[in-house]
């Protein structure tokens, strides 16, 4: 981290960050960044999502795994702001997960926080884990722990050994 780093990071660094784009990004800001340790995703839940039209029709409800994804996707953001990942082609891949349970219904209209904070990692390494959960407003939502291979890619000039 440089003390240019950021602590937050909007749609444009999230979109130079992480590969995901419409429908499958998931995360719409990124806040309260503490480098490699942790960090606050948003997600602005609305009925406009493609997921809605058949999880339910008439009674709409976030999937569970796309919660699930909506946190590792804040995990690597908030990994990708902390190395100076912008602009590096970072791939991102589940190795594991684990202890996911769900608690509350996610429905248009809600604000998804996804606090994510780092159990396994280094800078430069290549597998993280993460402990994850998912809040609209006081009530849990979700939660999680998850382990993911941040691969740069062999034209990459950041290191890549193992966590």
């Amino acid at each position: 981290m440089t003390p240019q780093t950021p602590s937050t990071a909007d749609i444009d660094l999230i979109q130079r960050i992480i590969p995901h784009r419409y429908p499958f990004l998931l995360v719409d800001r990124v806040r309260d960044i503490v480098p490699f340790t942790s960090a606050v995703g948003i997600k602005n839940v609305t009925m406009n999502e493609p997921h809605f039209q058949g999880h339910f029709p008439g009674a709409p409800i976030m999937p569970g795994v796309t919660i699930v994804e909506a946190m590792a996707q804040a995990a690597a953001v908030m990994v990708g702001v902390s190395a100076d990942l912008a602009d590096k082609e970072m791939l991102v891949y589940f190795m594991g997960i684990d202890g996911v349970k769900f608690r509350r219904k996610v429905v248009p209209g809600d604000v998804l926080e996804l606090h994510v904070t780092t159990l396994r990692g280094k800078p430069g390494g290549k597998v993280w884990k993460f402990a994850g959960r998912a809040m609209v407003g006081d009530e849990m939502a979700a939660e999680a722990e998850f382990t993911a291979m941040m691969d740069l890619g062999a034209g990459s000039d950041t290191g890549t050994g193992a966590a």
